[in-house]
């Protein structure tokens, strides 16, 4: 009989919100909800637990050059899949895929500016690009960026925020650990200046190359740096590790960085060091300082990047 059935009406359509998408960003860190181009305005930091949330390698290039002006280098490299790699995907589904949310050819972008006046080679990493992970082409452009560094005699600028080699991409992805390498040796020989920069996250095989191997490390405030994560040492060591462990803070503390910056204040950083290592005058300069202001630059410098040394010379009786 019909008056034991149960009639069910259709739910009413849930009204569409007239917010618009992207109009509010939750941080992670502190998890206040905050309006999204004051956020960008203030270069994608927590304004109120000055958490460093992640930029795109664009984003990057922008904040860092003088005038967001840059000329993008080393273009038209792509990965042809050499094994031919399929887990859940196939890696040329994943690269395509990549590609187009990023419109990079892949996690790194290359390209010529100034910092403060100063002429540079900036390499920057892209985490929308397969977690910024290092394979063939990362690896050639960013040696191709270092040759072209080494030519020009200008300095080279890394920017790391990767999760390490390329699984996909099997050995021939760790043999970019070794070339890169190589490549900044002779940076170092023809004294070309190579500053990297590590940025949350900065881990595995980029960890143990090129990321650390600069004439100054820098690294952004609570940067997650190391080479395995945290939860396979504890598994390994079977030891509780110390807090802040792989934070860019704890390996200051023990000699691993030289520096920890700010982002507002990174570009401004760079200058000074980079017009350091160049001898260059600052642009309000009116023309090249003689010894005497060299001499002065040089104590400037040291003063500001060991602050805590202290002298072991003794007095001249």
């Amino acid at each position: 009989m019909s008056w034991f059935k149960k009639e069910k009406t259709p739910l009413p359509a849930a009204k569409q919100s007239r917010m618009p998408e992207g109009l509010w960003t939750k941080c992670r860190e502190c998890a206040e909800i905050l309006y999204t181009k004051e956020i960008v305005r203030n270069l994608s930091v927590c304004p109120k637990c000055n958490y460093h949330m992640g930029l795109s390698s664009v984003e990057r290039a922008k904040a860092l050059l003088d005038d967001g002006r840059y000329e993008e280098l080393e273009t038209g490299l792509t990965s042809n899949d050499p094994l031919e790699f399929t887990d859940t995907k196939r890696y040329r589904d994943r690269l395509a895929r990549s590609r187009e949310s990023t419109g990079l050819e892949d996690a790194v972008l290359i390209a010529a500016g100034r910092i403060l006046g100063v002429p540079v080679v900036l390499a920057a990493m892209e985490y929308g690009f397969i977690g910024g992970s290092m394979g063939v082409v990362v690896g050639e452009k960013i040696a191709r960026a270092a040759e072209r560094a080494l030519e020009r005699k200008i300095p080279l600028l890394i920017v790391s925020r990767s999760g390490g080699a390329r699984m996909q991409e099997g050995a021939i992805s760790l043999m970019q650990m070794a070339k890169i390498s190589a490549v900044l040796a002779r940076l170092d020989e023809a004294n070309v200046p190579y500053i990297s920069i590590l940025t949350d996250p900065t881990t595995g095989g980029v960890t143990a190359s090129f990321a650390m191997l600069g004439d100054i490390n820098l690294a952004e405030p609570k940067a997650l740096i190391g080479f395995a994560g945290p939860r396979v040492i504890e598994q390994t060591i079977r030891e509780p590790l110390p807090s802040g462990f792989q934070r860019s803070e704890y390996l200051e503390e023990h000699g691993m960085l030289d520096m920890i910056v700010e982002r507002a204040a990174m570009r401004e950083t760079l200058g000074k060091l980079l017009r350091f290592f160049t001898q260059r005058v600052p642009p309000s300069s009116p023309s090249a300082p003689g010894m005497e202001d060299r001499i002065e630059v040089e104590m400037e410098a040291e003063a500001a990047l060991a602050p805590e040394r202290v002298s072991n010379e003794e007095p001249v009786s």
